[in-house]
């Protein structure tokens, strides 16, 4: 038995490691991550996700719904902290170019357990806002 060491290099989102449990996924730059890129937010219905920021620049939008819509927040990641996204909150990653992220979930988080919110033209404004 050995060591096993895991990278990624590419573009977005790879798991690097799996098991039954959970999985461990480099995260880098892509466009649809990028300020001029943003349009949507993502809930994982039945798991917490956790992000660890380790280069670069990464800023957390979560958003709950209430009685005035979609309140939306922005989080400016700190470099080696753990944050973790409660099952069921809205939530996506703005990135810069040279970012690497490290995310950890259950192995059985994907499509069938999540949703996806286009953000509508005001929302994108105040993502915008937040951001500047």
């Amino acid at each position: 038995m050995e060591i096993q060491k895991f990278e990624f290099k590419g573009e977005g989102l790879t798991r690097v490691y799996e098991n039954a449990k959970w999985m461990v996924g480099i995260k880098n730059w892509k466009p649809a991550n990028d300020i001029t890129g943003i349009d949507c937010l993502e809930r994982h219905n039945e798991t917490d996700e956790l992000f660890i920021l380790l280069a670069g620049g990464c800023t957390l939008l979560s958003a709950e719904e209430g009685p005035k819509g979609l309140a939306i927040k922005a989080i400016k990641m700190e470099p080696m902290k753990v944050y973790n996204i409660p099952r069921g909150l809205w939530h996506n990653t703005v990135t810069t170019k040279e970012v690497k992220l490290i995310l950890v979930e259950d192995s059985a988080t994907g499509a069938a357990n999540s949703e996806v919110l286009p953000l509508k033209p005001e929302q994108l404004a105040e993502v915008k806002r937040l951001l500047a």
